[in-house]
């Protein structure tokens, strides 16, 4: 499946007359896979939690924000794939628009796939997605360390839900996800409030 088809679900949500998040189709993939947690204050406020899978960035949408605590099990709703650029998106969407609110790119940065099957093989990091289990290395400046994306519900056409953990290797500890009011991005190091207050989503 080619990036125009992953992206048709995408591209059928957004007037882009209107919005100013990017199109896709121009940016092309690095030697390490990229991701992105935005925070979107749309209908309900939430954390976008994206991870570059081949030409696009597979999505998942979590309400409380990936969490460096392992104790902390976080919800993640698959949404569309996105484009490439996405990583980049920061800015205001306009109301009326899909997902209409202010976005900032909360952390970004590289990611290692460390995904085996069940006999320890290494196996690719779509399939073990498409498994319903993948696991990698975060490498953000915020987010660092492994985490899992384990699918609980759903799969076989029904809605699908997943969960968002931080490996406790090590007796790892950390830090739930901020107050997202006053996270800053890491991009601009702009709040929500200030992009909202700068960009009027033209």
């Amino acid at each position: 499946m080619g990036e125009g088809d992953r992206l048709r679900d995408y591209h059928g949500k957004r007037d882009f007359g209107r919005t100013g998040e990017p199109r896709g189709g121009g940016a092309e993939a690095g030697a390490e896979p990229r991701f992105v947690v935005q925070i979107h204050d749309a209908r309900r406020m939430h954390f976008d939690f994206r991870l570059q899978v081949g030409d696009v960035l597979r999505s998942w949408s979590v309400p409380k924000g990936p969490s460096a605590d392992p104790r902390d099990k976080r919800l993640a709703v698959p949404t569309e794939d996105h484009p490439l650029e996405y990583e980049e998106f920061e800015g205001v969407i306009p109301r009326g628009e899909y997902g209409g609110g202010t976005v900032i790119v909360w952390d970004h940065g590289t990611y290692e796939p460390l995904s085996h099957d069940r006999r320890g093989r290494s196996v690719g990091f779509a399939e073990s997605l498409e498994r319903g289990h993948a696991t990698f290395r975060l490498h953000g400046s915020k987010l660092r360390g492994e985490y899992a994306l384990t699918r609980f519900r759903g799969g076989d056409g029904g809605e699908e839900a997943w969960l968002l953990v931080r490996a406790a290797k090590g007796g790892a500890k950390g830090r739930g996800a901020p107050d997202p009011r006053r996270a800053r991005s890491a991009r601009s190091g702009r709040t929500l409030a200030q992009v909202a207050a700068e960009d009027d989503g033209g």
